[in-house]
């Protein structure tokens, strides 16, 4: 299985369409992680001989495909951290569901807390101890076969935060059986990819708006 395709390389980042079932953090599995498999590629296209420098500057989910960010050297990494600390950047999500929601667009707010030992997230309707507020907005683009496809654009950033909250308004995510979907995919896969993101390079100081092509995936060539 292929780790990742390049979106945008220079000096200081390498953006990359990250394939579903690849880590971005080491777990339990000790599986190798999208960094190594990157620092594996720019050691080899560059034939660098000693150690690279890779900065992981945001996170996505195994199951889950589409861009990630990293840094290829300490200040570019410490500039985006700090655009995505403030939330400056522009993220949109996509995402094939059964249910169609009840309403072509919404933003939902909830207050999640994340269970560290089994990995899941709870959404609440109100604030309750140990919480942190979440809010998304989504729209319809259009069906998918007997499915439908959302367009979804984060506003906090949140463990698990957009599975969570699609499946609180009875919309899990296809594939996604943690937070009930009834069925897994064939490759353990969820529907839900990294579509866009639009941020300041941290040193041309230009904007970039970059996209990742969807998955050679069941639904997703439909659309």
């Amino acid at each position: 299985m292929k780790a990742f395709d390049v979106i945008y390389e220079d000096n200081h980042l390498l953006v990359v369409n990250k394939t579903a079932g690849i880590l971005v953090q080491g777990d339990a599995t000790a599986d190798k992680i999208l960094g190594d498999y990157a620092k594996d590629y720019i050691a080899k296209k560059y034939n660098k001989p000693g150690a690279v420098f890779l900065g992981i500057v945001h996170r996505l989910d195994r199951p889950v495909s589409g861009l990630v960010v990293l840094a290829r050297t300490s200040k570019a990494l410490e500039r985006m951290n700090e655009q995505f600390r403030e939330r400056s950047t522009e993220k949109t999500y996509w995402a094939i569901v059964k249910q169609k929601p009840k309403k072509e667009s919404d933003t939902l707010i909830h207050w999640l807390k994340k269970d560290p030992e089994k990995n899941k997230t709870t959404a609440f309707s109100k604030e309750m101890p140990q919480t942190q507020r979440a809010e998304l907005s989504y729209q319809i683009i259009k069906p998918v076969g007997d499915h439908w496809l959302l367009e979804v654009k984060p506003i906090t950033g949140r463990p698990h935060q957009i599975r969570v909250q699609l499946a609180s308004m009875g919309c899990p995510i296809r594939g996604d059986l943690k937070y009930g979907y009834p069925e897994p995919t064939h490759n353990a896969s969820i529907c839900l990819h990294a579509r866009s993101l639009s941020f300041l390079h941290p040193v041309k100081k230009e904007k970039l708006s970059l996209e990742a092509p969807v998955p050679s995936e069941k639904y997703w060539d439909l659309i």
